[in-house]
């Protein structure tokens, strides 16, 4: 579990060490709200993807028959956030595309989404978000064909070090039949 208490020390130590008084008015309640902060954008941290999957695994199988085929399942545009672990800096302005193929039964597309969320809520790299969601999706649906298309900024590029406001990156992890049938892939535009 996360550490508050922890937070809280080492920000304040922070303030000192930026060279600013964690005492004055402005900074008293900072650590406290940086350790409230940390505690929920770092939720992910708390869990595997395992757990994620057994989390958010709700799925439904009336009307499905294994043997038929040609349904594909495209989730567009979910927001999310990640914080990059090489910088702890926000990766901001993200959105995922999540695809499968149903392999006899569907998960709810609030459970996707919720998925993306609790992800991204981990010190993360972007191909590592697309990696883990598609993980997840595979355990929860029992399809090897999954594809996950991430397209952000970070800040780490866009705030320091080269400073390209503009720059967005662009990642995929396409499974299955996704990795090789140029059909399905245009779902993914």
């Amino acid at each position: 579990m996360i550490d508050k208490k922890a937070i809280e020390e080492h920000i304040r130590g922070i303030l000192i060490a930026l060279g600013d008084d964690p005492d004055r008015e402005g900074l008293k309640e900072t650590p406290a709200r940086v350790a409230n902060m940390y505690e929920e954008v770092f939720a992910g941290m708390n869990y595997s993807n395992h757990e994620i999957a057994e989390m958010f695994g709700k799925t439904f199988t009336e009307g499905f028959n294994e043997n038929e085929s040609g349904r594909v399942v495209v989730m567009k545009d979910i927001d999310l956030f990640s914080y990059c672990e090489h910088h702890m800096a926000l990766m901001y302005d993200m959105k995922a595309t999540v695809a499968y193929i149903p392999e006899g039964k569907v998960i709810g597309l609030s459970k996707i989404a919720r998925i993306c969320d609790m992800v991204g809520r981990r010190l993360q790299l972007q191909e590592r978000i697309g990696r883990d969601i598609a993980d997840i999706m595979t355990e929860v649906t029992g399809s090897e064909n999954v594809a996950v298309l991430l397209e952000g900024c970070h800040s780490c590029v866009s705030a320091r070090g080269i400073r390209k406001e503009q720059a967005r990156t662009v990642t995929a992890e396409l499974r299955g039949r996704f990795k090789t049938d140029p059909s399905l892939q245009l779902y993914l535009k």
